[in-house]
């Protein structure tokens, strides 16, 4: 298992950094095998219809565009079928494409595939939401060509399409036709060796009427088993007098077409714009063929009335208020404000606002997982958008208030007589997860939707929408932990939930899962909250309610009986929360080097058997319980489930980089809260899991911005207010992100020095800035220190190694020399790993890469034979051996009337400091020898300030090390680093050496 010291597999850019944060460029021609995921990237959607990126001349097979209420439902077929499997998948398929535009000159078709691109730039406008294309073309016979096309899915009309292609005449004289076309031939991926593209559809759409004239060319279809009827159209406006209408085309079974001719000279232009519209009825609905054709015609007739200027202008108006309430900007590091930027355009633009769908895994974008909502749907997405963009938010969960009967039949299918069990992954609502183990068993979707409700009312206050629907969801939900739980008197009546699935897909079918039991405890405990508001805020509501599910004040009292009995042990040993009942217990699975198997995940490789037989995480489960409802858990139990969890995690879920990013930076871990920062900003720029094609990764993205406001900035909803914690990564200058709570928007800005907090819209607000509240008004900033000491200072406690002595070089040389000697790799990678933890730590990482185990009694002697060649060097140490400016610096600590302690790993600390002739300078020493944990576990640290007489809070620590600053932090202590920022990312100071170290930096 690899630890994050680097990326897992080779990056794969897709693109070219501008300086424009606001734009995302390609700049050279695609090669074939980039077209897919280049159609991904510039996809364009509106919540309801999505659009690839693909160029207009192109014919690419994987371009294609997709509405969120067209789908085709298709029985799923088993060997052995038995009850309550699911029966059949609903999948979203192509609907027709209305990109295409060819180019004939005189009677030859140009093809892009031949001749010479002089200069091409395909770009995503993030500021307007247009997608802009630029291609410079040579023909095989010398004719020079230009082609700009605009093209935009308009947030403000969910059914249309408006392109905007203009072809100039470099050197070319003579005939020109653009042939636009309705492309109705798209059938949906086939299933090959990858489960997450591709079905068997059964029926699909089929045409039922098609046709074209010189004003509207139009297409109705009809799926074969959802019975979900089609009608798509297009009509055009020639800008120019030049370009006039020449044919019609009906072709049967392919789509439809309408041509415009013009002469051309050089130095001439014709431009065409085009409008494409849709509608479409509900699975079974009573529309006819007629009525939607009505509806086309009447969109296009409207879309016509304006412009395409007009219409980008809207779009444009539409997009700046999201990018008001976003309020992003990254100091430093412009290649990273635009891919945050490109991730959240991608939400804005792939989440539904009317209630009829949610956000799918893949948006809008493609077909990756047949277009289905999952958890994630809630967990990560909804969060971003429940933090700028409100509206959204509701819509999501309108969605599934209008599939609440669905989920209650799914309930009664997996045998629950009441409640409801939302769908694991779903269209309609039904089940169409053909693989229950990690499908319907993951039963935490229902804590997540519960989650997604809190964290909106939250956010919005917004009641009304718990009495019409949200709470009744809420309760129907909660009812389904009592199912499936139950009071164990072998485990003291605590109550236990068997043979569930959590996040981690590869451990399946568990008992006690800790994510499970963690979130339904929350879910219990806020459904039982918000019976008690409403029955005293809205009693008539919440009467209604009770009776209309008869909900009885004796079940919510039961539901806060199991809250409070809820299972959620803790190893005695490991100090962590086990996954489950049995993943302790199981081997690790010995997995390959990073890259070793390209971006195949474990899921592709190994039977589920092999996989469900070992430790080994798919992605966060544990953590992400910390992130969702963690506040409560102290940061050295967090500190010690990411280290343990880590080490077992393969992040083969795009999922799992964000929550190990926004842990890390609770922790302290800076540099690795980075490093998964950035793994889960790029993971489609740079296709990181290999699979953009399919679609851009909506939750990965959301993680993004998690990872910047939650992690960075600390942010979490606390008793109903916005509380932050942030800290500033080493590599920026500074950050700014904006929020919405309660119908004001607060603005939070971080540099290497201060977090300013304003309030651009409202009038006053409170939030809690590290625990402390501050009164927000508009017009009046409040600024306080990034890095306060919450109390007074009384005292510093120093690390040895690398602060007061460089005794590291010897650590290190007597571990390359033991690594060597038992044939084991060892560069400055792995001395960097070994810095501040103590020897047997240290071992275990050398021996990470052994071609063998050791027994313990091995271990021992392996340690002790490093531990003889270091005492054999400090031998000779003296005073001599001081760093510049140690002595000084403690005594300028114990000068000010402060206390000092030492706190090294290193079982030789005490003599060291007889040799070094400063003994007497401290007041207090802690080595290995007293401690039972390791850094960066706090103990040590903890313990130093206890032989002080201090508090944790009274003390600064300082260290060289990434393991001690974290664990300086864990012990709730502010941390000096003294060496390299790139190692220190996390230190609240950072000084070059221990000379540059001045104490009346914190007492004055």
């Amino acid at each position: 298992m690899h630890r994050h010291e680097a990326p897992a597999i080779a990056m794969e850019p897709a693109y070219q950094v501008t300086a424009d944060p606001w734009r995302l460029a390609h700049t050279h021609r695609p090669a074939e095998s980039e077209q897919a995921k280049l159609e991904s990237l510039f996809a364009l959607a509106n919540g309801t219809l999505g659009v690839r990126g693909g160029l207009e001349e192109g014919r690419s097979p994987s371009q294609g565009s997709f509405l969120t209420g067209v789908w085709e439902r298709t029985p799923i077929e088993y060997h052995e079928r038995f009850p309550g499997f699911a029966r059949s998948t609903d999948t979203r398929i192509p609907v027709p494409d209305g990109v295409r535009i060819g180019v004939r000159l005189g009677e030859a078709p140009i093809d892009l595939g031949e001749g010479e691109w002089q200069a091409f730039e395909q770009a995503l406008d993030l500021r307007t939401g247009c997608l802009e294309r630029k291609l410079r073309w040579r023909s095989p016979t010398g004719v020079t060509l230009q082609i700009d096309a605009e093209r935009i899915v308009p947030l403000h009309t969910p059914n249309l399409l408006c392109i905007r292609y203009r072809v100039t005449s470099i050197d070319y004289s003579g005939p020109i036709t653009l042939e636009s076309a309705l492309v109705a031939n798209n059938t949906a991926a086939e299933q090959g060796d990858d489960p997450r593209i591709g079905t068997r559809v059964s029926g699909g759409l089929s045409i039922t009427a098609s046709d074209a004239d010189r004003t509207l060319a139009s297409i109705c279809q009809r799926t074969q088993n959802s019975s979900i009827r089609l009608a798509s159209g297009q009509r055009h406006r020639a800008v120019r007098p030049n370009l006039a209408f020449a044919r019609a085309i009906i072709e049967d079974g392919q789509g439809v077409q309408q041509h415009y001719a013009a002469e051309l000279q050089p130095g001439d232009s014709v431009v065409l714009e085009k409008f494409v519209a849709y509608a479409w009825s509900r699975p079974e609905g009573g529309d006819t063929e007629a009525s939607l054709l009505d509806t086309v015609a009447t969109s296009l007739e409207r879309a016509l009335t304006l412009d395409f200027d007009a219409h980008r202008a809207e779009q444009a108006r539409a997009c700046e208020a999201f990018w008001q309430a976003a309020d992003l900007q990254i100091d430093g590091d412009t290649a990273v404000e635009q891919a945050l930027r490109f991730n959240l355009f991608h939400l804005l633009q792939s989440t539904g606002r009317d209630g009829s769908g949610s956000a799918a895994a893949k948006g809008l974008t493609g077909e990756g997982y047949e277009g289905h909502y999952f958890w994630d749907t809630e967990a990560f997405v909804l969060p971003v958008l429940a933090l700028t963009s409100p509206e959204q938010a509701r819509s999501m969960l309108q969605y599934r208030v209008n599939t609440l009967d669905r989920a209650r039949n799914h309930a009664r299918e997996m045998n629950h007589p009441v409640g409801a069990l939302y769908a694991w992954r779903t269209i309609s609502g039904d089940e169409c997860s053909a693989y229950f183990p990690s499908g319907s068993a993951q039963y935490h979707i229902n804590a997540a939707i519960a989650f997604a409700i809190r964290l909106y009312v939250d956010v919005t206050g917004d009641i009304d929408f718990l009495v019409r629907g949200g709470a009744e969801m809420l309760f129907e939900t909660a009812r389904l932990w009592h199912q499936v739980g139950y009071y164990n008197a072998r485990r003291n009546n605590a109550f236990c939930i068997c043979q569930v699935t959590g996040p981690d897909e590869y451990t399946a079918l568990v008992d006690n899962n800790y994510y499970t039991n963690h979130m339904a405890q929350q879910h219990l405990r806020y459904a039982a909250d918000v019976a008690s508001q409403l029955g005293r805020e809205r009693p008539h509501d919440y009467a209604r309610i009770a009776a209309s599910i008869d909900l009885s004040d004796r079940e919510i009292a039961a539901w806060l009986g199991a809250a409070d009995a809820m299972y959620l042990p803790v190893d005695p040993v490991l100090g962590i929360f086990p996954q489950d009942d049995d993943f302790l217990n199981k081997p690790r699975l010995p997995i390959a080097h990073p890259g070793e198997h390209g971006h195949r995940p474990l899921l592709l490789q190994l039977h589920p058997l092999t996989i469900y037989r070992h430790q080994v995480c798919k992605q966060a489960d544990v953590l992400q319980a910390f992130v969702l409802a963690g506040h409560a858990i102290d940061k050295d139990s967090k500190r010690r489930n990411f280290d343990y969890y880590e080490a077992v995690t393969v992040h083969d879920s795009t999922l799992s980089a964000s929550t190990f990013s926004i842990v890390a930076a609770e922790v302290g871990y800076a540099r690795k809260a980075y490093n998964y920062f950035l793994d889960t900003l790029r993971v489609d720029i740079d296709n990181l899991h290999g699979n953009t094609s399919h679609g851009v990764h909506m939750a990965a993205m959301a993680g993004s911005w998690l990872s910047l406001a939650w992690g960075f900035g600390g942010l979490r909803p606390i008793d109903g207010r916005p509380a932050f914690a942030p800290v500033l990564p080493a590599a920026w200058n500074g950050y700014r992100f904006g929020i919405r709570w309660r119908d004001h928007h607060i603005r939070v800005e971080v540099d290497k020095e201060r977090v300013t907090y304003a309030l651009t819209q409202g009038a006053q607000l409170e939030i809690l800035h590290r625990g402390a509240t501050l009164a927000l008004r508009a017009g009046q900033p409040v600024s306080v220190p990034l890095h306060a000491l919450s109390q007074a200072l009384k005292g510093v406690i120093f690390d040895l190694d690398g602060v007061i002595a460089d005794t590291a070089i010897v650590h290190h040389a007597a571990w390359k020399k033991l690594a060597a000697e038992i044939g084991l790799p060892f560069d400055d990678n792995v001395g960097e790993r070994l810095k501040g933890v103590d020897r047997r730590g240290s071992l275990d990482i050398l021996l990470e890469h052994a071609p063998h185990a050791y027994s313990e009694d091995e271990k021992e002697a392996l340690a002790a034979r490093k531990n003889d060649y270091y005492r054999q060097q400090i031998e000779s140490f003296g005073p001599q051996n001081l760093l510049p400016g140690a002595r000084a610096a403690v005594e300028s600590v114990r000068r000010a009337g402060l206390k000092t302690a030492l706190a090294s790993a290193s079982r030789n600390a005490p003599l060291l400091l007889e040799r070094l002739g400063i003994a007497d300078l401290f007041d207090y020493v802690v080595d290995a020898n007293h401690i039972s944990r390791a850094k960066p576990d706090p103990e040590i640290f903890l313990a130093a300030a206890r032989g002080l007489g201090l508090a944790p809070g009274e003390c600064l620590g300082v260290e060289d090390a990434a393991a001690g600053i974290a664990s300086i932090h864990s012990a709730g202590m502010r941390a000096v680093g003294i060496g390299q920022a790139q190692a220190l990312a996390g230190a609240d100071l950072l000084l070059p050496d221990v000379a540059a170290f001045d104490i009346s930096r914190f007492t004055t």
